[in-house]
């Protein structure tokens, strides 16, 4: 019963007037940062932040979260019909979103993973709302070892994510590391990498990677080949945005895995919805019977990512929320928001504070139903972005990227460094070097780092600690499994491969025989 009078409770609050305008003000402003390529999340609340001062704490946070899960909602949008990621959470996306656009199918892409979003989202809720404190218990017990045992397999899982050569996925998770290791180090502030500009002492940025890894290098490899002619009409109609059969057949089990995946990484301090994307696109692409459509139009390669990121921006409220521990700078202005308002989070917050928690988290239904009926109605406005012709739509593109990524941090510097990525990432398409793992490295490699060298210390250089203590040594042998499974898959492919251009290469012969 008590259960049930605190889902009464925030109902009652989530549904205020107030409440529901602010909701409905956070989640559009969200949906539209999200499109614009290369703003984002942090930008967005950075910016608006100053507006929550004169309202209420619920209210205030309700407006936030909306703007946090609006932004991937709407960063799909930008990743499937531009190969621009609006979040670093969406840059996945690309992988597939993109190629069903040029395929024609944008709007069924579109449409699919709104219905992705909402159901991840959804089943992110359900989780915190059942399961805060258990999830939260979970969650405190992993320790360095544990994490830096999930990022070991989160990179191993990443050199599998592309197309081609292993050993090419591999090198862009090291070169991701190494640019995730410029500036100081976080324990002895001893500068790495930073070559003497006073910019990089706080690192590269993570907006300037992504803008210019996938958006630049993307304008530079089309700005010549695309044509609004390359665009059928038929694509524009309402009816065009129905998915066949078996995309809705092959759509259902991705989406429950990617929940269920970016529900446990949201839980997580440090990892949030980037990490759970990438990891589901890497596991949807294993489990896969035909892992070469990935890459290609795949309609798995966007359920799953879309549904994890958006489990994880629900359950990212967990440790946030019980534990007082922001997983990311986004949650910790939300932490900054309550501290402001004279809120102490913790694990008192559920008793001291029932209208402010539950109200929120009841908020995130309303806040993702209004989602669902802003973003289905408008598919056919933003498909229509396509037949703007690219000579005017492209340096448009490039002025947001551009905005956005002086807004991250405020210096002309991020700019040159999206210029240089960008540079970087042209170089990457042209010899075949995979982005995604790139990223994916930038994030895992700093994290990867503190927890192995806090890990080590508090075993006193004991290497074995990340194989006795029982939740890291499960992750280590399922890194273990990943590995040979990627060895064994790689092997498989190339024997198919290589016996298909055997057999070609002998009805070829038969053929100039005969």
């Amino acid at each position: 019963m008590e259960f049930l009078a605190n889902i009464g409770l925030g109902f009652s609050v989530a549904l205020s007037l107030t409440n529901i305008f602010y909701c409905f003000l956070g989640a559009f402003l969200g949906t539209l940062v999200g499109v614009i390529p290369g703003l984002g999340v942090l930008a967005a609340i950075s910016m608006l932040f100053p507006l929550t001062f004169h309202l209420e704490p619920t209210t205030a946070l309700i407006m936030l979260a909306g703007i946090w899960y609006g932004t991937t909602y709407g960063g799909s949008t930008a990743s499937i019909l531009l190969n621009l990621p609006g979040t670093p959470a969406n840059a996945v996306t690309c992988l597939d979103g993109y190629p069903m656009a040029r395929q024609g199918r944008g709007g069924v892409a579109l449409f699919m993973t709104t219905v992705a979003s909402f159901f991840g989202a959804s089943f992110g809720i359900v989780l915190l709302t059942l399961f805060t404190p258990v999830i939260a218990d979970y969650a405190l017990r992993f320790g360095s070892a544990e994490y830096f045992a999930l990022m070991l397999m989160g990179l191993v899982a990443a050199s599998t994510i592309s197309e081609g050569s292993a050993v090419k996925g591999l090198s862009m998770v090291v070169l991701g590391i190494i640019i995730g290791l410029v500036g100081m180090d976080s324990q002895s502030a001893t500068v790495r990498f930073s070559f003497g500009v006073m910019g990089l002492l706080e690192g590269v940025s993570l907006i300037a990677l992504a803008m210019g890894v996938f958006g630049v290098a993307e304008i530079i490899m089309s700005v010549r080949r695309v044509r609004t002619a390359d665009i059928d009409p038929e694509t524009l109609r309402l009816k065009a945005i129905k998915p066949s059969r078996d995309e809705m057949r092959r759509s259902w089990f991705p989406m429950l895995r990617g929940a269920s995946i970016g529900s446990f990484f949201g839980t997580l301090p440090g990892t949030g919805p980037s990490i759970a994307a990438f990891l589901s696109y890497a596991i949807e692409k294993r489990v896969s019977r035909t892992p070469e459509r990935f890459g290609n139009g795949a309609i798995e390669g966007i359920m799953g990512p879309e549904s994890a990121n958006n489990a994880a921006d629900q359950t990212a409220f967990i440790p946030t929320l019980s534990l007082g521990v922001p997983g990311s700078a986004t949650m910790a202005l939300m932490l900054g928001v309550l501290m402001i308002h004279g809120v102490a989070p913790g694990p008192n917050l559920i008793s001291s504070q029932p209208e402010l928690f539950w109200g929120l988290i009841m908020s995130f239904w309303v806040g993702n139903l209004i989602l669902l009926l802003l973003n289905i109605p408008l598919i056919g406005v933003w498909v229509r972005m396509l037949t703007i012709p690219y000579h005017i739509l492209y340096p448009a593109v490039l002025m947001f990227i551009c905005i956005g990524a002086y807004t991250s941090g405020f210096t002309v510097l991020n700019v040159w460094m999206v210029l240089v990525f960008g540079a970087l990432g042209y170089a990457m398409r042209i010899f075949g070097f995979p982005g995604a793992p790139l990223l994916l490295g930038f994030v895992l490699g700093p994290l990867m780092e503190e927890h192995f060298r806090r890990a080590m210390v508090l075993s006193r250089g004991e290497f074995l600690t990340f194989f006795e203590r029982p939740i890291s040594a499960v992750i280590m042998a399922l890194t273990g499994m990943i590995l040979i499974w990627s060895v064994w898959s790689a092997e498989i492919i190339r024997r198919r491969r290589a016996a298909r251009a055997a057999g070609d290469g002998a009805t070829t012969h038969e053929a100039r025989e005969g």
